[in-house]
């Protein structure tokens, strides 16, 4: 009589939800549970699991706080629960069939987990219970059925609880753990994706937050959650959300709207293409004894670093009036007074000079100059900064020549200049025409890449 009794209160409750059409209601109470006490907590409930999905077949309870949410669609089936309400260390999922949970289970509940019969498996880094399913022979954590949720779900007594989000910051967003509630701040989507809606109709979709440092992290929204078609905030603020792992990617995933509060104005741009002309050429080598210790250095005269992003470095060979090879210096960036040295044979510098150059290349290629070729270095807007030789002009013969030696800027120069100026280069080479100085160089002893000198 007792089981006919609960079972008809149960189909009763169920229909009253199903009756309910404003999702907003949020007045239905269920019988909390006083007399359940955890005993086994979230870790020592992961030493359970095996190879594959287990079933639980002891009088288990474990405790736990909701800081999921399906009012608003954007989560469905599932309901995430973590260990503690302030600085989680564990957090899971159970899968069920159970619609509108938002009305039982609040964000902030504490709940009762009965664990007896319950399916318990690990996808990636993610804890889950629930039902189960097989496929192919293999069992998996599936969707508790709706009629069993409360059989296993209960609501404690101490009423709601305030669950604090963690917070934490994209470029440390791997120490976070998953499944559990977290809080970025400084944050805002990419400017690429305004005016772009949170999702496409009926689809999963991603969505790209930033912080002012350019670092990413993605929001997951469904297609399916009542804010799909709102227009993504254009300010900078504050998001909270639910970290959660999809293979190796971290994402994070929100309850409505409420948990976005991008009231800021947006990140001032980060502008790391510029110009200087206290970058330049300051010395070309092209040993008389070695071809494969050749190199070609750069020089910042500046007091503070300078980002080569998007720069150039361009050869002109012999006469040529296009250019025959060039190097992206992206990603290089030339400390204050510093050098940048870079080598079209790498393992062979190393073995010559005894250190490793800045920058390893290819062949043929503007640091391999054979002493008659001409080169200019250009920043990321085009403008040439600085030139050795004349375009044009075989170097064969001219003061711009420094086959089988050297080509040294002479140490009172501090500003690159587009204008090839003899005066400004001690030129050696092995024909002493035009004013340069007929004196071959060999490698390491009359070269010193990497300083000044």
């Amino acid at each position: 009589m007792k089981n006919s009794n609960k079972i008809s209160g149960l189909l009763l409750l169920i229909m009253v939800v199903a009756c309910v059409k404003n999702t907003e209601f949020n007045q239905l109470k269920t019988v909390c549970n006083s007399e359940l006490k955890a005993n086994i907590n979230f870790s020592e409930l992961e030493g359970l699991l095996g190879d594959g999905a287990v079933q639980i077949q002891e009088d288990l309870v474990l405790e736990g706080y909701v800081i999921s949410s399906d009012k608003s669609g954007n989560f469905f089936g599932v309901l995430r629960i973590q260990d503690a309400p302030v600085n989680p260390v564990h957090g899971l999922v159970i899968e069920m069939d159970f619609r509108e949970s938002h009305l039982f289970f609040h964000k902030g509940t504490k709940v009762m987990v009965k664990l007896k019969g319950l399916y318990l498996g690990k996808s990636g880094e993610t804890l889950k219970l629930g039902g189960t399913f097989t496929s192919f022979g293999n069992v998996s954590v599936g969707r508790l059925p709706g009629l069993k949720v409360m059989e296993h779900v209960f609501l404690s007594c101490d009423g709601l609880t305030e669950i604090q989000p963690t917070k934490i910051i994209i470029s440390e967003i791997e120490n976070a753990t998953v499944n559990t509630l977290v809080q970025l701040e400084e944050v805002e989507f990419l400017e690429e994706e305004l005016g772009q809606s949170f999702a496409l109709p009926e689809e999963e979709t991603i969505r790209t937050l930033k912080d002012c440092a350019e670092n990413e992290l993605t929001l997951l929204n469904s297609g399916y959650a009542d804010f799909q078609a709102e227009i993504l905030p254009e300010g900078k603020g504050s998001i909270t959300g639910i970290l959660v792992k999809d293979g190796k990617q971290l994402q994070l995933v929100i309850r409505d709207l409420e948990d976005i509060n991008f009231t800021q104005e947006r990140c001032p741009e980060i502008i790391t293409e510029f110009t200087s002309t206290q970058i330049f050429i300051s010395e070309l080598a092209d040993p008389d004894n070695n071809a494969g210790a050749r190199f070609v250095e750069l020089y910042n005269s500046a007091s503070e670093p300078l980002d080569l992003n998007l720069w150039t470095l361009r050869r002109y060979t012999n006469d040529n009036t296009e250019v025959s090879s060039t190097i992206d210096l992206s990603g290089l960036v030339i400390g204050a007074g510093g050098t940048l040295v870079i080598s079209p044979n790498a393992a062979e510098f190393e073995l010559v000079y005894v250190f490793t150059p800045d920058l390893g290349v290819s062949t043929n290629s503007p640091a391999d100059s054979n002493g008659d070729d001409n080169l200019e270095l250009v920043d990321p807007f085009g403008t040439v900064i600085d030139v050795f030789g004349v375009i044009g002009e075989d170097g064969s013969g001219t003061n711009h020549e420094f086959e089988d030696g050297r080509a040294l800027r002479n140490l009172d120069i501090l500003e690159g200049n587009p204008s090839y100026t003899f005066g400004e280069w001690t030129i050696f080479n092995d024909t002493g025409n035009s004013g340069t100085t007929d004196l071959p160089q060999n490698a390491p002893e009359d070269f010193t890449p990497g300083t000044r000198d």
